[in-house]
């Protein structure tokens, strides 16, 4: 028997292996969802635990089934991130086109000074400018009170963590585009939730980016997916004199922060 953290912050339990299992299918819970045996003290993650997974150590094959390990988890709608982010854009399109207009050009200011020689500032403020974004666009999503001070949240306590991350992370994935590019397309892809959870959860730079990895590679291809389909509203965006531009970046920055809520926070 077990009890585990729901998405709310609370206890449930104690439960069956069954009725764990259940809740990772109904996507109430997945791989990372704390959890703890009765009798001990000590909390895991559903992944620790061989007995609901299915899968020994190193095994990767769900024991009688075949099923691999990554299938476990809620699925990324790619379509359904880029529905909701409309309806979003449409319900505040003054905060969120004046929030993304402020933060596009902070960025271009961030390539303008690196293009200038000043590599340093990109990964010393990158990392606290897209947590920042992505959580003001998580509050905007939650149906919370949110206003530019809380764009600007990742300056704020995780700014050590973020810089950190965005300095190992930029490390990463540049080791891993010299050793056969694909290993670096995986880390760039799989670390896409990074910056979000250091200022969501308030977790440590590898916490997050491991976090980020392991749920990210159960949608590997999906995610990729939904990064690949910006481009062609990035395009359009140009095409519509230049103007579109600032409406297919919240849709964008939308959809990605509705798929993080989808597959790290699922059922909340």
């Amino acid at each position: 028997m077990y009890t585990i953290i729901g998405g709310d912050g609370k206890e449930y339990g104690p439960v069956s292996v069954e009725q764990v299992r259940a809740w990772m299918a109904g996507g109430r819970a997945n791989m990372d969802t704390r959890i703890r045996a009765v009798g001990t003290d000590e909390w895991r993650t559903i992944a620790d635990f061989a007995e609901i997974t299915g899968v020994s150590s190193g095994s990767g094959m769900a024991a009688g089934s075949g099923e691999v390990l990554i299938n476990l988890g809620p699925k990324l709608e790619i379509l359904s991130c880029y529905e909701r982010s409309w309806e979003l854009l449409k319900k505040d399109f003054t905060a969120l086109i004046g929030v993304s207009l402020v933060f596009s050009l902070l960025f271009l200011v961030l390539l303008y000074a690196q293009k200038q020689g000043l590599f340093f500032l990109s990964p010393l403020f990158n990392g606290a400018l897209s947590g920042g974004i992505a959580y003001y666009f998580l509050m905007k999503i939650r149906g919370q009170p949110a206003t530019i001070s809380d764009a600007f949240s990742g300056f704020k306590k995780p700014f050590v963590t973020l810089v950190v991350a965005s300095l190992v992370v930029s490390v990463l994935v540049t080791v891993g585009l010299i050793c056969l590019i694909l290993p670096g397309i995986y880390l760039a892809v799989a670390y896409s939730f990074t910056y979000i959870l250091a200022v969501d959860k308030g977790i440590g730079f590898w916490e997050s980016m491991e976090k980020s990895r392991r749920i990210v590679t159960r949608n590997w291809w999906r995610m990729l997916g939904l990064l690949l389909l910006s481009i062609p509203f990035i395009l359009l965006g140009i095409a519509a004199l230049g103007i579109g531009i600032f409406v297919a970046i919240p849709l964008i920055t939308g959809a990605f922060v509705y798929a993080y809520e989808d597959l790290c926070n699922p059922g909340k």
